[in-house]
């Protein structure tokens, strides 16, 4: 194999795009950026700055926002999602009790249905309940 046929083997094929890697910035950078961009006092300082870190506008104000609120603090990475709620061991006892409820209201018309067919049943057979309870047991 001569060195013209090896240096094409291992060269990258042109045609084949590279995957684009999604730029992440910490916190401690985005006020580094924002600390810089307002010290910016001259005109196209700011472009040149966000030319530099290769950032859009729309990130400075993004993060302005998000440090105003007080979230650009080290240690205070929002999470992304759905949050847990915020009583969370109040909402865990709530549906423990619903259940209990449930299971409660089923045991309770359970026993209606029992306690009417005894009185059916006693108005069939003529027995009184209030002797059937004076009466004493054997």
């Amino acid at each position: 194999m001569s060195q013209n046929q090896k240096d094409r083997t291992n060269t990258a094929d042109p045609e084949v795009a590279p995957t684009a890697v999604r730029r992440q910035f910490s916190n401690a950078e985005k006020l580094r950026i924002l600390e810089e961009a307002n010290a910016c006092t001259e005109p196209g300082e700011i472009g040149a700055l966000l030319r530099r870190e290769g950032i859009y506008s729309s990130y400075l104000s993004r993060w302005r926002k998000t440090r105003d609120q007080g979230l650009l603090e080290d240690g205070k990475d929002r999470k992304r999602g759905p949050k847990p709620p915020a009583n969370k061991e109040m909402v865990e006892e709530m549906g423990e009790l619903r259940c209990e409820n449930k299971r409660l209201r089923r045991r309770l018309a359970q026993a209606e249905v029992i306690i009417e067919a005894q009185k059916k049943l006693s108005q069939i057979l003529g027995v009184s309940l209030t002797e059937a309870e004076t009466a004493e047991p054997r």
